[in-house]
């Protein structure tokens, strides 16, 4: 199976190059497109998914991942899915066997799913110890305004002083990340969809 995932910056590159080679073996492949930000990927995606659905097969699936931002999550992934099926393309959540895409969202942004998992933060950035265990934290896809919030962490002890650097951020974070304690209900859903797909 090989997976072709189309994301929106270098920093979820960053995180997916990380994360998936500890799945994506046996024969598996993946390749990692990177846009210049969500409007340039959701810009190009219909005359991309078009070009894709005249030579795709069964063992080829596409994956496009985006921040949820300010959007409402539901109205954002029809839009996408619309663009997929105009494209003669086959959802995930159209519940067909042999599928060619799915869609995963990140709420509210992949810092989210960066702080879904406290342990890996602490071990990429030690000064940071034990983050201070919060509802939101508990929640982290609850949290508005992430980028600012997460900031706001790493400043308060010392890091980054003249701003968060995300894309190493996001690449020293994701070495230590363990998928499967991530508290991260979207990241959960992203990774359970890739797991289903490899298996």
């Amino acid at each position: 199976m090989h997976l072709e995932f189309l994301v929106e910056e270098l920093s979820m590159r960053s995180v997916l190059d990380n994360l998936l080679p500890r799945m994506v073996i046996n024969n598996h492949t993946y390749r990692v497109i990177t846009y210049q930000g969500k409007t340039d990927l959701l810009r190009k995606l219909p005359s991309t998914l078009k070009a894709y659905s005249k030579w795709i097969d069964k063992d080829f699936k596409i994956i496009v991942v985006v921040d949820l931002d300010k959007d409402d999550c539901h109205k954002l992934k029809e839009r996408i899915e619309k663009i997929a099926i105009d494209s003669n393309l086959i959802p995930k959540s159209q519940g067909i066997k042999d599928f060619n895409i799915m869609i995963r969202i990140a709420m509210k942004e992949l810092e989210s799913w960066l702080l879904g998992d406290p342990d890996a933060i602490k071990s990429a950035y030690p000064k940071i110890g034990n983050i201070k265990k919060s509802d939101k934290l508990n929640n982290p896809d609850a949290i508005d305004n992430t980028w600012e919030y997460f900031e706001k962490i790493f400043q308060s002890k010392g890091y980054f002083k003249t701003g968060l650097r995300k894309i190493e951020v996001a690449n020293n974070i994701s070495s230590f990340m363990e998928p499967i304690k991530n508290k991260s209900k979207s990241f959960n859903v992203f990774w359970t969809g890739i797991v289903e797909i490899l298996k």
